[in-house]
């Protein structure tokens, strides 16, 4: 890994998406959540250097389906760092009992997934995004379940970040210690996706954590 990565790529799903566009402008292709914010203030600190970033989430993916495009959306552009946030959605459609949810394969093709980048891309750095959900809005209904199911998750990517030696950004305390300012409607609108405040929460800790390792973009 080199300490001044020129290719910078946000992958997940919706959360990451952040209604992006799917062309070449410069004005909408990092969407406007978190992607957006980290790439925005990096790019004008490190102007003189030029890093290039990408956004290739997609809105609905669970982990199988970031492996399935994982050639096109990641490999492709080469980059020196990646930054994956990925559950939510492998989590709600196992909850909900979908056809797509029937079985529960997030370890399973995250792993994957982890394994062949390390493979093809041996020298690019990996950054882990935690999963998380606050009680409001979908989360509700089944909160036990979904605390129980996310805290799996959570679990797993801390587990994956040590085996594979990636930078881990916990997310799940810093929005429970954001409630204590805010009702967790105001930083996931649904409890799950965040509103623009929320954005900004996980876009200074990406910053703080990732800076401040052997990952640092400089």
């Amino acid at each position: 890994m080199s300490t001044s990565p020129s290719v910078i790529l946000f992958q997940g799903d919706s959360i990451t998406d952040g209604g992006r566009s799917r062309n070449d402008d410069p004005n909408h292709f990092l969407g406007h959540g978190y992607a957006y914010l980290i790439s925005s203030r990096l790019g004008a600190e490190l102007a003189g250097k030029q890093p290039r970033f990408y956004n290739r989430g997609v809105s609905g993916d669970r982990a199988s389906d970031l492996y399935a495009r994982w050639n096109e959306d990641t490999f492709s552009l080469k980059p020196d760092l990646i930054s994956i946030l990925i559950g939510v959605n492998d989590a709600w459609r196992t909850m909900n009992g979908e056809p797509s949810g029937v079985t529960d394969r997030l370890g399973r093709a995250y792993r994957h997934l982890l394994e062949e980048t390390k493979e093809v891309l041996p020298g690019t750095g990996l950054v882990l995004m935690e999963p998380f959900i606050l009680k409001t809005g979908a989360t509700v209904e089944r909160w036990d379940m979904w605390q129980e199911r996310i805290g799996q998750y959570q679990r797993l990517v801390r587990e994956l970040a040590t085996e594979f030696g990636a930078v881990l950004v916990p997310l799940q305390d810093v929005f429970n210690q954001a409630t204590e300012k805010a009702d967790a409607s105001y930083w996931l609108w649904d409890g799950v996706h965040p509103t623009a405040a929320g954005h900004e929460l996980i876009a200074r800790q990406w910053l703080s954590v990732v800076q401040n390792s052997p990952l640092k973009i400089q």
